[in-house]
């Protein structure tokens, strides 16, 4: 039956039943429920369902429900963010050969946010080879504490002395070999599984051209600053011999984690924007592939504020369809989407990663960076054919930023990071950070503020791998005038039916029950 609550939890019955079950099975051990709906009902008491994230709430109960209705199911409950349309992965042969890159007893440090970098040696040389799935091994018991996994292609003229020891990454006493790990070659993120490739692309490895040292880049999330945390998690890379048509690619796009991104306090909805521009999709695939590349994934990435993620596609001035969006987006659910149909992204074309953002529990500004405090406004695409383009990003000019709160001059040259404000007198010798968190914020402030930050110029970073940049690299560039933020086509509806429902859901329900079969379940989408 269609059920639904209301502000006070008590469970009413729906007087449109939109929910239809296919069939039910029940044995010793499990009870199995298929049920279908429209994905949009047109019911007030429905969530429609696209491509964005999910929470379904379960429950259930051991007796069936009797004359007095649902039986209360106590701590039989719980909480799971799927993406219910994401298309089905292929499954591979279990036969295929695989490595692992895995860190050996990691001790975490007891604070807050600690990034954690070891360098790995490609074990396939020689002879090119495809990788076709990559899986995260996450240790027991640290499913919250690993927050994501990044893997670099790191400069081909390293010897195996790198391989020695991780370090702390981002750290003054960090090796200098990390700093030729530029280029983004695989992205997880909490709450994700594996990623499997297509079947016409795969990962290439093996060739002079090839990833052959790598690092993977642990975050390591610790709130509670728990002490004495060992760590063994990393990645597992399945591979073939049977090479498939094209290498896969990665795109770093979104904007260049830095804190001239910033966000005030107190708002309950705050947009950011990364600028994939065009001036350096036009430079980098004129260059490399005037044809065009193909994306078939991306995955969106921001943090703790982050509400919302759309990435935004341009032909000629003309906005086409999403990208790619997440409008519930889940800090605990990151994963890379995949897209229903391949996206060509042509020389011309420019992309936007708009990021939406409510900070309305926090009383002082938030700064890009890396801690989940902190907040980050990215998109990863994953494309083939691969060509020599890694990021694809921008940053806001921080001055016309400073100039809202009525910051007049800095001390130049510029000798310290924040740099200090020289006038007016009320920031005089305050880092700019500290200025900005001095300013008395409102809401209607932050709306004013929110409007500039979105027209300002912004500095263009179009990078190459082994740390080349393409020569469009630090110039500024004006973000282009469109409708903001994107406006979602509404759901048109009848007073009857829904017009636009043609396609329905199929959701197949499986309760493992140790002992005896259950009786009232409830779900909630």
């Amino acid at each position: 039956q269609d059920y639904f609550t209301d502000e006070n939890r008590v469970l009413k019955k729906d007087p449109q039943q939109d929910y239809h079950l296919e069939y039910a099975m029940e044995n010793s051990t499990h009870t199995i429920l298929a049920f279908s709906r429209d994905l949009h009902t047109c019911d007030t008491n429905d969530k429609s369902i696209t491509e964005s994230t999910v929470r379904v709430i379960w429950a259930y109960h051991h007796k069936d429900m009797g004359e007095a209705g649902q039986n209360y199911h106590g701590s039989n409950r719980g909480t799971k963010s799927l993406r219910l349309l994401n298309p089905e992965k292929e499954v591979l042969s279990a036969s295929l050969p695989y490595f692992d890159l895995t860190n050996k007893d990691v001790p975490v440090p007891d604070k807050d946010t600690t990034y954690w970098c070891q360098m790995f040696k490609i074990p396939i040389q020689h002879e090119k080879h495809h990788v076709t799935k990559v899986e995260p091994l996450i240790q027991k018991g640290h499913e919250n504490l690993v927050h994501h996994i990044l893997l670099y292609q790191c400069s081909s003229n390293l010897n195996d002395s790198v391989l020695d020891y991780g370090h702390e990454c981002y750290h003054p006493n960090m090796p200098d070999s990390f700093l030729t790990c530029e280029t983004v070659i695989f992205a997880w993120a909490i709450g994700g599984e594996g990623f499997t490739y297509p079947p016409h692309v795969g990962l290439s490895i093996g060739t002079a051209s090839d990833p052959l040292f790598v690092l993977m880049e642990v975050h390591y999330d610790n709130p509670s600053y728990t002490e004495g945390l060992i760590d063994n998690s990393g990645l597992r890379l399945i591979y073939t011999p049977v090479l498939r048509k094209y290498d896969a690619g990665v795109i770093e796009a979104g904007l260049w984690v830095s804190l001239f991104h910033n966000i005030p306090p107190g708002m309950p909805e705050f947009v950011s924007e990364g600028h994939c521009t065009l001036e350096c999709l036009e430079e980098a695939l004129g260059a490399e592939r005037p044809t065009g590349i193909q994306v078939f994934a991306v995955l969106l990435h921001a943090h703790l504020a982050g509400r919302a993620i759309r990435m935004r596609h341009f032909h000629n001035g003309e906005e086409q369809k999403l990208l790619a969006y997440d409008d519930e987006f889940d800090f605990n659910f990151q994963e890379f989407q995949y897209l229903k149909e391949e996206r060509t992204i042509l020389p011309g074309d420019n992309l936007i990663t708009e990021c939406h953002y409510n900070t309305v529990d926090r009383i002082r500004m938030t700064w890009g960076g890396l801690s989940t405090r902190n907040e980050m406004c990215l998109s990863y695409l994953l494309y083939y054919p691969r060509i020599n383009l890694t990021r694809c990003a921008s940053i806001p000019d921080i001055m016309e930023q400073l100039q809202f709160i009525g910051v007049k001059e800095i001390y130049r040259p510029v000798r310290t990071w924040p740099f200090i404000i020289k006038s007016p007198k009320q920031y005089k010798n305050l880092s700019f950070m500290d200025a900005m968190n001095k300013f008395k914020w409102s809401r209607s402030e932050g709306l004013s503020y929110n409007k500039l930050v979105l027209k300002l110029p912004v500095n263009v970073r179009c990078s190459k791998t082994d740390n080349a940049e393409w020569s469009i690299q630090g110039m500024t560039a004006l973000p282009p005038e469109i409708e903001r933020p994107y406006k979602t086509e509404p759901v048109i509806c009848s007073s009857s039916s829904c017009l636009s429902c043609s396609l329905f859901l199929t959701l197949l329900f499986v309760v493992h029950i140790i002992a005896s079969s259950i009786g009232n379940i409830e779900l909630f989408v």
